[in-house]
């Protein structure tokens, strides 16, 4: 892992959860900080301690993301520094049904602070770097960056722009020495969801949720190691693979599950979670059947249906028993509420998953 004691980094969102939790990681290492949020007071507190108890230099800016003249004031008061590091953690979602129920105002903000100012604030960093031929670029995407995400419409579609957005500039930039690594946590133990208004749901459970330290961690390793991207945690990495084998409908129904009420979504869950299963033995028949058109195709044909199971390969390859054991481990914490076999319906599953890969792998070696 490369070490970079000493350096400058610039983290937006700060002051608390995956944000405040990388800032930690970075002070520890002995980097200086200009730390960005909305809270000039908050930033100031946590400015003052972290000087006093690692003696590094701080600035902080008080800035709202939201504003569209946000990336060039900071970026102008940062003029004379420095930034060997950009962290793009800030983040704000919205609870409710699209159509009816959420306001477009927020939406706009929404947009404007995970999408507009992230990239306006890379752009501005980034050309320094390239500059510099030096630099390393840290955005937070999510879980949902492969995902639909209802209930939550517009913060997933940002989130998949931040994903597309870093693995396309990563690639325009391989050929310098700066680096850009997404960062891509599942549903994360902070203020996020009350903020959201979305604390009463399932999936914002703080005993399902992640330690937002672990995920700090996980992308700060990467980031220094100069990774594409990481999912954090075991769970998240299986539920990403899914995302890449499974028809957008059946990954929304499972997302929906998570973003209902707790005391309405009993039912909905079961029911999610068998869909899933049943959705992974589809595609382990589509691939199967991928197999045999291919060895009865013509050398044009051949061509065509050998990309096709590469993509598909491409996200079940190393992956399948870790998705079955995540849709395993659904099925058997509702074991005696569901009408079928959790462990026999995985352990089909998990199989022909096994076989649908071996038999493509295969046709095209």
């Amino acid at each position: 892992m490369e070490k970079l004691t000493g350096k400058t980094v610039l983290i937006t969102g700060a002051t608390s959860g995956i944000g405040r939790e990388l800032t930690n990681l970075f002070a520890k290492d002995g980097h200086n900080l200009v730390l960005v949020a909305r809270s000039g007071e908050s930033l100031d507190l946590i400015a003052k301690e972290y000087e006093e108890q690692f003696g590094v230099q701080t600035m902080t800016i008080a800035q709202d993301l939201a504003d569209p003249k946000a990336a060039e004031a900071i970026y102008e008061k940062t003029k004379g520094t420095t930034i060997d590091i950009l962290v793009n953690d800030a983040g704000q979602g919205v609870y409710g049904k699209f159509a009816t129920e959420t306001d477009i105002d927020q939406e706009l903000a929404i947009i404007q602070t995970n999408a507009t100012s992230l990239m306006h604030l890379t752009k501005l960093y980034a050309k320094d770097m390239v500059a510099r031929n030096s630099g390393k670029i840290l955005l937070l995407g999510s879980e949902v960056s492969v995902f639909p995400n209802p209930m939550m419409a517009v913060y997933g579609a940002t989130k998949a722009f931040v994903k597309s957005f870093g693995e396309a500039i990563r690639n325009e930039l391989l050929d310098t020495n700066v680096t850009v690594t997404v960062l891509m946590p599942g549903a994360t133990n902070t203020d996020f969801f009350q903020k959201a208004g979305a604390a009463h749901v399932k999936g914002a459970d703080p005993a399902k949720t992640a330690d937002p330290a672990e995920v700090a961690k996980e992308g700060y390793e990467a980031l220094m190691q100069g990774k594409d991207h990481v999912v954090a945690g075991w769970a998240n990495k299986a539920r990403v693979a899914m995302a890449h084998v499974l028809p957008d409908p059946l990954l929304a129904k499972g997302v929906r599950s998570d973003m209902t009420p707790k005391d309405e979504s009993e039912e909905e869950s079961k029911s999610a979670v068998v869909s899933v299963a049943i959705g992974i033995g589809v595609v382990a028949g589509l691939l199967a059947g991928l197999y045999f058109a291919y060895r009865k195709s013509s050398p044009y044909d051949k061509v065509k249906y050998k990309y096709k199971a590469h993509k598909a390969l491409s996200g079940l390859k190393h992956s399948s028993a870790a998705a079955a054991d995540s849709v395993k481990g659904s099925l058997l914490s509702a074991k005696g509420k569901v009408d079928h076999s959790p462990t026999g319906l995985i352990d089909s599953v998990a199989g022909a998953l096994h076989k649908a890969k071996a038999s493509v792998e295969e046709a095209l070696v």
